[in-house]
């Protein structure tokens, strides 16, 4: 074994944080409460100074200029989008979403899910100047919401969490269509048509083979420099840039294992020049490696996997540290009494609730899908619960729903309540299906006669 460095000691521990299910989910909320923390306190003001400072980029007059929070909302949060488009790929090609037998009950549920809470919303804010943020309770924030589930139990079927995984994932789709069909602004179509110029150019890069990631990222910032300035939100672009990327490997499963090991034994083979280095033909050999492990990746999985840390614990929580500075005061209570905040708490607690789960029941009844392998009714009761933390994606939405800064916190009054009692209660609901299961299942000792 090789020996350890001492860098490696200290690396170990926080690789381990790293890789736990639910470490994005903390550092998300460690991003929220500084956030609340934040402008609680005497330094409030300079809280809301930081987000508005200035940001250019660009070389003489042709710069785009924006305060920092605009950059965040629109630019790092396209990246979001993008792994979110990866994300949609990868499961419509081999995941969750592959078949219809698979996608029917994760699909039909988030549909619930979004219809329902939407609907419930609009009866409370039918005419009034809030009505606009219809919206906002049809998400759900998957990072939350896995990191919950994660810490409910260990007795929890894995299918439960690959459900909640699934229904998430077709959520994030149905939020991405209502931004781009009803968060949009007025058209510009020259913008919108170099943007879908260099689309075409990234979908024709794909047919004829083009694997390089560059040749993607610096074609996608056209994309998404289009869209910024025609009035589609950006975000779009970053999901539609996603789909472009390559799904096919150069080398099949088959013949890398054999090359593989083919490299391996002539490896082994080398004598060694018994010092640190390697010979000549040994590094030779490793870069052989290194090629053939590069043509066995899908360029699409090789870029998520690559970006999903960054947007997890970066992207993310700067997205929540910058929306969620809520002041919590006396009249905290009181502030809460508005159309809108009542609106976005039914919506996400009680729509969120009543659409998955009736949804779900209405399938199973009429035998189109079943319950996921080793699932019972109270895993769906509870995740049915947890689907209500809307919080990423429904600060998102809201920023776009309204102008208005007063409606704007409104809604994150909501959305903070909301996301706490869902999450408590699909915890609880969750904990005691774990222990009643645990108990069901117990082995009974023989009583001695």
């Amino acid at each position: 074994m090789t020996p350890k460095a001492p860098i490696d000691h200290l690396i170990k521990p926080v690789s381990r944080f790293i890789h736990l299910e639910y470490t994005s989910g903390l550092v998300l909320l460690f991003g929220v409460v500084l956030a609340i923390v934040w402008v609680n306190s005497p330094f409030a003001e300079s809280y809301h100074h930081v987000w508005e400072i200035n940001f250019s980029v660009g070389f003489g007059d042709d710069r785009l200029s924006h305060p920092l929070h605009l950059w965040l909302n629109d630019g790092l949060m396209a990246i979001f989008f993008f792994v979110i488009g990866l994300e949609l790929k990868r499961e419509f090609l081999a995941g969750e979403l592959s078949s219809i037998k698979k996608a029917a009950l994760p699909m039909v549920a988030a549909l619930g899910g979004m219809l329902v809470p939407a609907l419930i919303y609009t009866l409370i804010n039918k005419g009034g100047d809030g009505a606009h943020g219809w919206g906002i309770p049809m998400a759900t924030d998957i990072a939350f919401a896995l990191a919950l589930l994660s810490m409910a139990g260990k007795h929890i079927p894995s299918s439960v969490k690959v459900f909640l995984s699934a229904l998430a994932v077709a959520d994030d789709l149905g939020a991405v269509l209502v931004i781009a069909f009803f968060y949009s602004n007025n058209l510009h179509f020259g913008p919108l048509m170099i943007g879908g110029i260099f689309l075409l150019a990234l979908i024709i890069g794909n047919a004829v083979g083009i694997r390089h990631t560059a040749f993607y990222l610096i074609l996608g910032f056209g994309v998404w420099v289009g869209f910024l300035l025609s009035g589609v939100h950006a975000t779009i672009a970053g999901v539609l840039v996603a789909f472009t990327i390559p799904a096919k490997r150069r080398v099949d499963e088959q013949r890398y294992a054999t090359r593989l090991r083919e490299l391996s034994d002539e490896f082994e083979r080398e004598i060694p020049d018994c010092s640190t280095l390697t010979t000549p033909r040994q590094h030779e050999l490793i870069e052989h490696i290194k090629g053939l492990s590069l043509a066995a990746q899908t360029p699409l999985q090789k870029i998520e996997s690559t970006l999903h840390p960054w947007v997890a614990f970066i992207i993310m929580p700067l997205f929540a540290l910058a929306n969620s500075g809520i002041t919590i005061s006396a009249d905290f209570v009181h502030k809460l009494i508005n159309p809108v905040s009542i609106g976005v708490i039914c919506g996400l607690v009680l729509g969120k609730f009543m659409g998955v789960l009736s949804f779900t029941w209405l399938l199973i009844k009429f035998k189109v899908a079943e319950l996921p392998h080793a699932a019972r009714w109270h895993h769906i009761i509870g995740v049915s619960a947890l689907a209500g933390i809307g919080f990423t994606m429904s600060l998102f939405v809201s920023s776009l729903a309204f102008e208005n800064a007063e409606r704007i916190e409104q809604a994150k009054y909501g959305i903070l309540v909301a996301s706490i009692v869902a999450g408590l209660s699909g915890i609880i609901i969750l904990k005691h299906s774990a222990r009643a299961s645990s108990f069901v299942n117990k082995p009974k000792v023989k009583s001695a006669t």
